[in-house]
């Protein structure tokens, strides 16, 4: 006889709790593509100051 599998946390949560977990994950989404776009930013920037300097 099979054992039944025992439901994942995610299945026995509420909505709310799904809800707020969803949520951090989106959080934590947002400020990866803050930190990606902030650095990318000054890369761009670094370029510029190194070709102005550099101009003749």
């Amino acid at each position: 006889m099979p054992e039944e599998p025992v439901p994942e946390p995610a299945d026995t949560a509420s909505p709310e709790q799904r809800r707020l977990v969803q949520e951090k994950k989106n959080e934590r989404i947002v400020w990866y593509y803050l930190a990606y776009f902030l650095f990318g930013i000054h890369i761009v920037a670094f370029v510029m100051i190194y070709a102005v300097m550099h101009a003749k």
